[in-house]
């Protein structure tokens, strides 16, 4: 099996990866409690891609609008949907990151770093600049961990004996944001 078929056979866990995240956030307020780490806020942003059907017959729809206007995409789901994209903001201790992430490979995309401390007096010597290219890739590390803990976090559950419980806690919330849209 080459990448690209691994890639098609499994995407659908980046999708649940979404669907759980979305859930687990809106469940707690956004926050998500990591094990090792704390209170992660996770919140869905006026931006998320879904998509329906298999192979050639793949339809995509692009949901828009603030955290509330969500709920389009959220009735979605009931309709087979799965979110294939979603932008998001992280936030842990005091840093806030904003990120879109694609479900099948994991791509991140459109990355807003917290705000590094101004530098500007310190001066521009080779010495400074890489301090800050260094600040920077931290923090794009922290980035990187968070979602890798958090989806860690979503595997140990979905391989569990927890996930039909989890499934039905999903199951129930896909159902009232479909019934929030019945005028």
């Amino acid at each position: 099996m080459d990448l690209v078929d691994l890639i098609t056979e499994k995407r659908f866990l980046g999708q649940e990866f979404l669907t759980w995240l979305w859930y687990k956030s809106e469940e707690h307020g956004g926050s998500i409690y990591l094990p090792g780490r704390g209170d992660v806020l996770v919140v869905f942003e006026k931006h998320m891609l879904l998509e329906y059907g298999e192979g050639e017959e793949r339809e995509k729809v692009i949901c828009r609008g603030l955290q509330t206007e969500l709920k389009e995409a959220r009735a979605g789901l009931s309709l087979a949907k799965k979110p294939e994209q979603a932008r998001l903001r992280l936030g842990w201790g005091d840093q806030e990151f904003g990120v879109t992430l694609t479900a099948a490979v994991f791509e991140f995309r459109n990355i807003r770093l917290p705000k590094t401390v101004d530098r500007a007096d310190e001066g521009e010597g080779p010495e400074h600049l890489e301090a800050r290219l260094l600040e920077r890739i931290a923090l794009f590390e922290l980035l990187c961990s968070l979602v890798v803990d958090l989806f860690a976090l979503f595997i140990d559950i979905r391989a569990s004996q927890q996930w039909p419980q989890e499934l039905a806690g999903i199951r129930t919330w896909i159902a009232e944001g479909s019934q929030h849209l019945i005028p």
